[in-house]
């Protein structure tokens, strides 16, 4: 015999077995109903969003595939959040156009990653596509893909987004500026084991990435300095950007010298600017030599959206041209290193005042055996000589990765100025270094690289060169501060330090001892 409780149960089970049939999965169905506290409600094809306004949806999806077009206005800004339950929570992407500026742009995954460029114009309708498959979000601006983000399993955030996660929700619709218009929504729900096969990228640690952390601050992460070179494509600087969360500001060498991608004349000019107008990264160009601005016409320069170019190549006191860069080329006859230095300055002046440059990259380069004195060279006088014709032309001051300059003192005194600055790794690429192969051969070594199995002769091997210095045995810290001021941190360096405590760990238990005890003098490698 059944009794009540069983009955109301069994109604309810059959109540919810029907609602479920009743999902259409992988079928695009309008999105044309929404509601809004201050404005009530609203039915049809297109909506248009105001500042401080919400509009909610109908409806709860988890993995789903949402297109539409959105126009926006000039300074108008909106956003579509989805798994949200309060209006406050889960994601948010961004509708903002216009020119580089700082702002988020159209297709930002906000404070997660966001876009610096914008593939779209205020005043035109355009295409969009958010989707959520599992822990991936992916978003397209004119179908063009410029977010592709993997959630971790545990993922970074401030208090301030912390509930910017995963999960279930409505979808909805809040202006913040100006007015956003929205139309032919239409939402495709996905089935639990939805997978985006194109997200093939390596996972981040997001606990141990300081690209998040600038990201959650709304710090624009922002690489202006990317060469195509050293087997760098546009193809894979797009792929890094959206997974990774740097904008990169891609830039061929236009002029002479150089090396990697370079542009000869105004129709190479547009033929490039037409390979990447669509592509989410920044378009510059790095002036190479001293010919440059009479090579190319100023409407084929302006379809860029910056210009740099640096003081390496100048016109010796002799009249001879010297890449500075090359030691070869460094010539001191007839005149002291003083005096090399103070035309080294002038030649740097002139090509600031003169040129149309808009950042000054490699920033203070010096000769090699100058080098070695950078702040004996790099007085007071000749900062202040150089930091003055940054600031009557507002031109932007490049801090470099590579060389890892300009010093600090001379980013303080440009700080105090008001002096722009700009970021540039020249160059970027998880793999440091010339590659003098084919693409097939890089192939070829990188998957059997990956292959290999550490015995314990290179277990140890790894281990012994990281408790050695010049100086003598050391501990892993100190080789490890040492390595990273002198050549940088990567995006492995974190998990070679890990591996190597591990197999420090590991011949320690072989040993039944701790491995500095057994190696004398190391104490002295304390006395920094």
């Amino acid at each position: 015999m059944i009794d009540k409780t069983s009955t109301v149960l069994i109604v309810a089970l059959i109540s919810i077995l029907g609602l479920t049939s009743c999902i259409r999965y992988n079928v695009a169905e309008p999105l044309d109903r929404f509601s809004s506290p201050e404005m009530g409600t609203a039915d049809g094809n297109e909506i248009t969003v105001t500042a401080g306004s919400t509009w909610f949806a109908e409806g709860e999806y988890e993995n789903f595939i949402l297109t539409g077009q959105a126009l926006t206005r000039e300074n108008a800004e909106a956003a579509l959040l989805f798994h949200h339950t309060d209006g406050k929570s889960g994601y948010e992407v961004a509708f903002r156009n216009g020119a580089i500026d700082g702002t988020r742009k159209s297709g930002s995954l906000t404070s997660v990653r966001n876009l610096y460029r914008s593939l779209a114009e205020d005043g035109k309708w355009f295409d969009f596509e958010i989707a959520v498959r599992g822990h991936n979000i992916m978003i397209a601006i004119n179908d063009t893909v410029v977010v592709c983000y993997t959630e971790p399993e545990h993922p970074y955030r401030t208090k301030e987004y912390a509930g910017r996660l995963l999960s279930h929700g409505s979808i909805a619709l809040k202006g913040m500026s100006g007015d956003v218009a929205f139309r032919n929504l239409n939402m495709t729900r996905l089935k639990k084991d939805a997978v985006n096969e194109a997200d093939t990228m390596p996972r981040i640690d997001e606990q141990n990435d300081a690209v998040i952390r600038f990201q959650q601050q709304n710090f624009p992460v922002i690489d202006y300095h990317v060469h195509l070179k050293g087997g760098l494509t546009k193809e894979m600087a797009h792929a890094m950007s959206m997974n990774y969360g740097i904008n990169y500001g891609v830039a061929p060498n236009a002029g002479e010298g150089g090396v990697g991608r370079m542009l000869a004349d105004d129709k190479e000019v547009y033929e490039y600017y037409n390979e990447v107008k669509d592509m989410p990264f920044l378009r510059g160009v790095q002036g190479e030599g001293r010919k440059w601005t009479a090579t190319f016409s100023q409407k084929a320069l302006g379809v860029f959206d910056y210009l740099f170019t640096d003081g390496m190549t100048i016109v010796d006191h002799k009249g001879r041209l010297s890449r500075i860069y090359r030691p070869e080329e460094v010539h001191y006859d007839g005149v002291t290193k003083e005096q090399y230095m103070d035309h080294l300055v002038d030649q740097t002046v002139k090509i600031l005042t003169n040129e149309p440059a808009d950042i000054y990259a490699n920033p203070t380069f010096l000769p090699e055996e100058l080098n070695a004195e950078y702040a004996k060279y790099w007085t007071d006088e000749r900062i202040d000589r150089v930091l003055d014709v940054l600031k009557k032309h507002n031109i932007a001051l490049e801090i470099n990765a590579r060389y890892k300059i300009p010093s600090f003192d001379i980013i303080r005194k440009a700080k105090e100025r008001g002096i722009k600055f700009t970021f540039g790794t020249n160059n970027v690429d998880a793999d440091i270094g010339k590659k003098d192969m084919t693409a097939g051969q890089y192939a070829f070594i990188r998957d059997y690289l990956s292959r290999l199995e550490y015995d314990n002769y290179d277990k140890l091997i790894i281990l012994c060169d990281a408790l050695a210095c010049a100086d003598g045995f050391c501990i892993l810290e100190k080789r490890f501060v040492d390595t990273a001021r002198r050549y940088g941190l990567f995006p492995f360096t974190l998990a070679r330090w890990n591996k190597t405590c591990e197999y420090k760990a590991y011949f320690e238990a072989m040993a039944g001892a701790p491995i500095y005890t057994l190696l004398p003098g190391i104490e002295k490698c304390l006395e920094w």
